[in-house]
């Protein structure tokens, strides 16, 4: 199997999986190094494929339907609290991300759908092996959710609204903040 021909299965294998492939299971099936696995990914990326790394592994992201950037704001007690409001209204958490003075954008891929994919993120966040990327912005911060529709969207922002956790946008932010792919 040569380079592209490697490089097309990674994709594909990538499109089947919902859920991060990690880097030394994709070496294995294609019998070649981590290090090939790293370089295909970086060529991969640099054709525009929207391609992830997680702590988990790999994961493209291929968004279908609509998503919406929700500015939020809570305490660490609230976290599962805000996921299970946009999971069981119907939506997936792509990600969360901090506007950083110094850094930028700070993004961490969650890829969240289920109240499964919830506990197990609380569980790496009990685990003291780091602490929520809202705590470096005075809690708040942003979160990128898909969902089927924008009637979808609208209930989740409700919800998140009524629990006291969305708040507004600056002009500067809303620019970008719905999408359709």
């Amino acid at each position: 199997m040569n380079g592209e021909q490697r490089r097309q299965t990674i994709l594909a294998l990538l499109q089947n999986e919902k859920t991060p492939i990690p880097g030394n299971q994709l070496a294995k099936e294609l019998q070649v190094s981590r290090q090939i696995i790293v370089q295909d990914i970086a060529l991969l990326r640099a054709a525009n494929y929207n391609i992830f790394s997680t702590n988990k592994g790999y994961l493209l992201n291929e968004t279908s339907g609509i998503t919406k950037i929700f500015k939020v704001s809570h305490t660490d007690e609230q976290i599962e609290e805000e996921l299970n409001t946009i999971i069981d209204l119907g939506g997936e958490v792509i990600d969360v991300f901090v506007y950083h003075k110094v850094y930028g954008k700070i993004q961490g891929i969650l890829s969240i759908q289920s109240r499964r994919n919830i506990k197990e993120f609380m569980e790496g966040i009990h685990s003291g092996k780091s602490s929520p990327l809202k705590n470096i912005t005075s809690n708040y911060h942003y979160h990128t959710v898909q969902a089927d529709s924008k009637e979808t969207l609208q209930l989740i922002e409700n919800g998140l609204n009524e629990k006291g956790f969305l708040l507004p946008m600056d002009d500067w932010e809303t620019e970008r903040s719905i999408t359709s792919s």
